[in-house]
């Protein structure tokens, strides 16, 4: 499990980059929902898709 991400966090799939950046909504247990630009609302299972975290620049 993710363990360094958090509601608010913005979030890429690397698999799927043309969804865009997203920001996660809400984290309860292994499903991590994010709400893509490019993809609207996703529900992600941790231990399939990896998630990467957007630092602010």
């Amino acid at each position: 499990m993710i363990l360094d991400i958090e509601p608010g966090d913005k979030v890429v799939n690397p698999s799927n980059k043309d969804w865009g950046i997203g920001q996660v909504q809400s984290i309860i247990n292994d499903k991590i929902t994010v709400n893509f630009e490019n993809a609207g609302k996703k529900v992600i299972i941790s231990s399939n898709i990896e998630l990467r975290k957007v630092e602010n620049k």
